[in-house]
């Protein structure tokens, strides 16, 4: 399912227009968005947990020429699925 594809499942289970569904869906973006930034996790109770990892910096090898190269340290998005969303996937 891609993004258009969701909106338009997001307007036919909300009854909504598929305009009201596309601003509802930018804006849930947009929050969980700044919070990651902020370094806050969002809960959704039920379907899951938005939250920010650190990942190490590490050396890693250039394929093409087996070279090692230095990969930086970075802060990742993560997401841990809540026990509903696992029992619906089941």
């Amino acid at each position: 399912m891609n993004k258009t594809e969701l909106i338009e499942e997001i307007a036919k289970s909300a009854d909504i227009t598929k305009a009201s569904a596309t601003r509802a869906l930018d804006a849930m973006i947009v929050a969980v968005t700044g919070s990651l930034q902020k370094n806050d996790s969002v809960t959704l109770v039920g379907f899951g947990t938005f939250s920010v990892g650190e990942r190490a910096a590490r050396t890693g090898r250039n394929p093409r020429t087996k070279e090692a190269i230095k990969i930086d340290a970075a802060r990742v998005p993560k997401f841990k699925a809540g026990k509903a969303l696992k029992d619906a996937v089941n």
